[in-house]
């Protein structure tokens, strides 16, 4: 049997990516998909397509976190407007990239501390200080976790990985590839496990 890999492009300052990443320990076991983390820059992927977030129409905002509602209660799962959206990502996508290369066993988390912070806690992670917090809280160094956002490998990677999601197709977060298939939005994951099974 051929090894099957579900590859997930996301951005923490998604949460659509968020409500994906809740869903998707399960539906890989489900699935025996292997889950392939592709940590990129959804504000890169926006300027390279021309694609906005939902948030620069206010109406489409608020009707869209509506509908993240309904998810979020459908899927059993907090999930809190963040006061401070839209947060800047680049360093933490930066983290999970550094974590990703330099300690893949605590990548995992990064991730669950990030997002929880973001979108269950609404913390202000545009701010220095909140993250050093949210980090110490879970049980990293904050000053080697920026140290690690500041190496060249790392930095470069986060352009790779946004790169390669361009030039494959994608405009927005959370995006899911099964083969050379595409599927975007946390809303798709039945036509995701149907492709994986």
């Amino acid at each position: 049997m051929t090894e099957k890999a579900l590859e997930f492009y996301f951005d923490f300052g998604s949460p659509a990516s968020y409500l994906a990443y809740t869903q998707l320990p399960a539906l890989c076991r489900e699935t025996g998909a292997t889950l392939v983390w592709k940590p990129m820059l959804l504000g890169g992927v926006f300027q390279a397509t021309g694609n906005h977030s939902p948030a620069t129409i206010p109406a489409k905002g608020a009707y869209t976190f509506i509908d993240f509602g309904r998810f979020a209660k459908r899927y059993a799962v907090s999930l809190q407007r963040n006061p401070f959206f839209p947060i800047n990502t680049l360093m933490l996508m930066r983290g999970a990239v550094g974590l990703q290369v330099r300690e893949p066993a605590r990548f995992g988390a990064y991730v669950d501390a990030i997002f929880r912070a973001i979108w269950v806690d609404a913390r202000n992670l545009n701010d220095p200080a909140a993250v050093a917090a949210v980090l110490q809280g879970a049980a990293f160094d904050p000053a080697a976790v920026l140290a690690l956002t500041q190496e060249t490998e790392v930095k470069d990677r986060l352009k790779a990985v946004t790169q390669e999601a361009i030039d494959r197709g994608v405009f927005g977060a959370p995006t899911f590839f099964v083969g050379d298939e595409m599927f975007w939005g946390q809303d798709r994951l039945d036509f995701v496990k149907e492709a994986l099974q």
